[in-house]
């Protein structure tokens, strides 16, 4: 397809970008620290840590994991935290000794923290005490070399942090009980860091700096493996697009999606310590009043979120009274931002909400809007510099302007495939490089790319994938049920809300029992918020259950 979008670039970026610039992900690090050292890297909870402080917290743990535990390079590094300041300090520690990061939800399931710790092969875990209760129930059956515990309070300091870790365990009641024998704290293991020296490890773009767990059309989370090669050019598409808007060392950028997300992880974590900017943690963005209070405090420039997420601090009666002079990004993806909110977005803040869109699969960004853009145009924006589009029919034929088909992605930061599954790799690569993304979209003349279906069968909850095929084999695990089939449908709170057609085997069986048993079972935004019984499924004519027909009568009956 011919590179329509060129001449549309935002002024001031280029066509291509040099992945060229960082030998790794570390020597980022490294000219970070040298370029900003004193100034905040991150804040959270009223305690900030600069970025010569993150070096020396980041090189102990590092330490910890190459003096103490003798892990040699490439080991899995999993991470099971909230936007809290251990969260960084363990990424940059890992990724500057030559470690591979496996990022995992705090609010996964037992069963699915086990597929993907034994998946990864994961060799350490990180997780934060208010979900050690989680790990205990699998730690028995995973890899595990070594467990480290930390605590909401460890990076505070002193009696801050004392009292906050009271509180959260015995006040608020926050911790469930959890016995992990064997393991040590997290300032335990900086503790012994600190008697170690980080050794130099030569790191190069072919090393694994992530693998980062998606869903599939199976429903088996897959790791796609991104390499540092990856992740650098992707930090530097999103660097070159929004460098002519923002000012290096100058910036504040609320990070309220968890960092274990692929968009915060590049965009917010990598691509804002590039510019030297300021993270502003939000550790329970769930909270909007405690997050309008903490957005009070801080004099931001730049905030990234969902489309939820912005529509909760807009319904919010103080997120008005905030001072906006300073902000010059507001990005939004994950799911798609909607006319409404956007509009809203403009007129309190008096500044543009644009929209981007990505895939773990590439690092993650694809596409973005100019950030100095005059009004939402629906779009997911522009493709990033150094990166091809096409948009494929099922035979693979390009079309042409303003035709449907699959939105194909070819760049530096594809990732190099599913870890250890060329089957699935081999389903979404084309033989001419191409990443094909299962977003059914169409391009305008002025290289404008617009979503205009799925072709799979993902749910988007609050941002978050949800695959039917994961929830049907949850549901399928209930004795009472005979079929199930489940889709999205339209949910004014988080987009898409999951929905779930059952034929039961059991006639007393309810949709609370059902619901109930999903929620041991699914991670909270996986679970179905709405249970209809049938006496049959419509199928094909070899047995397949059409969800396609079921969405269609949700749409008729919501239109």
């Amino acid at each position: 397809m011919e590179k329509v979008w060129l001449a549309s670039y935002p002024k001031g970026v280029p066509a291509e970008i040099d992945i060229h610039e960082y030998s790794s992900i570390g020597a980022l690090f490294d000219e970070g620290v040298r370029k900003y050292g004193s100034r905040a890297a991150y804040v959270n909870m009223g305690r900030q840590i600069t970025y010569k402080e993150l070096e020396e917290y980041s090189s102990r743990f590092a330490a910890y994991l190459q003096g103490e535990l003798k892990l040699p390079k490439g080991a899995r590094i999993a991470l099971m935290m909230p936007n809290v300041l251990q969260y960084p300090v363990c990424l940059w520690g890992a990724l500057r000794a030559g470690y591979a990061v496996v990022n995992c939800n705090p609010l996964y399931t037992p069963r699915e923290l086990e597929h993907q710790l034994k998946d990864s092969g994961a060799d350490v875990i990180v997780v934060l005490e208010n979900f050690a209760a989680t790990l205990q129930e699998v730690v028995a059956h995973v890899p595990l070399k070594k467990v480290v515990v930390a605590r909401l309070g460890d990076m505070l300091g002193g009696l801050k942090g004392t009292l906050v870790n009271l509180v959260v365990k015995h006040v608020k009641k926050m911790v469930p009980p959890w016995n992990l024998p064997g393991h040590v704290s997290f300032n335990e293991a900086l503790a012994l860091g600190g008697k170690h020296t980080l050794q130099p490890v030569t790191v190069t773009h072919d090393d694994i700096a992530f693998l980062q767990y998606t869903g599939g059309t199976t429903g088996v989370a897959k790791g796609a493996v991104l390499l540092h090669r990856c992740i650098i050019a992707n930090l530097q598409q999103a660097h070159a697009w929004v460098k002519p808007f923002l000012n290096e060392g100058r910036e504040t950028i609320v990070t309220a999606l968890p960092l274990y997300h692929i968009f915060s992880l590049t965009a917010n974590c990598l691509t804002f310590f590039k510019l030297g900017a300021t993270n502003i943690l939000i550790t329970n963005p769930r909270d909007i009043p405690g997050f309008v209070k903490e957005l009070r405090k801080n004099r931001f420039t730049a905030i990234t979120g969902v489309n939820t997420l912005f529509n909760a601090l807009l319904n919010h009666p103080d997120f008005a009274k905030l001072d906006f002079s300073q902000l010059r990004c507001t990005l939004g993806g994950g799911m798609a931002v909607q006319k409404a909110v956007a509009e809203k977005w403009r007129k309190v803040t008096g500044k543009p909400l644009v929209e981007a869109y990505g895939l773990t699969e590439t690092s993650p960004a694809v596409t973005i809007n100019p950030l100095d853009l005059p009004a939402f145009n629906g779009s997911i924006g522009l493709p990033v510099p150094s990166t091809e589009i096409a948009i494929r029919d099922d035979d693979g034929v390009n079309q042409g302007v303003g035709k449907p088909g699959e939105l194909c992605v070819k760049g530096p930061q594809v990732m190099a495939g599913y870890y250890k599954r060329p089957d699935e790799t081999a389903k979404v690569m084309t033989e001419d490089g191409y990443l094909k993304t299962g977003d059914i979209a169409v391009v305008d003349e002025h290289g404008f790319v617009r979503i205009v279906d799925r072709k799979k069968d993902m749910i988007l909850v609050s941002g978050f994938n949800v695959y039917p095929n994961e929830v049907e084999d949850a549901v399928m695990t209930h004795p009472g049920v005979l079929e199930v089939a489940a889709i999205g449908v339209p949910d004014e709170r988080a987009g898409e809300a999951v929905k779930i057609f059952v034929v039961r085997k059991d006639p007393s069986l309810t949709a609370e029992a059902l619901i109930a048993h999903c929620r041991s079972n699914l991670t909270g935004y996986k679970v179905p918020r709405h249970v209809e019984f049938r006496t049959e499924l419509p199928k094909t004519n070899v047995g397949k259950i059409l969800r396609r027909a079921l969405r269609d009568e949700a749409v008729k009956k919501a239109a």
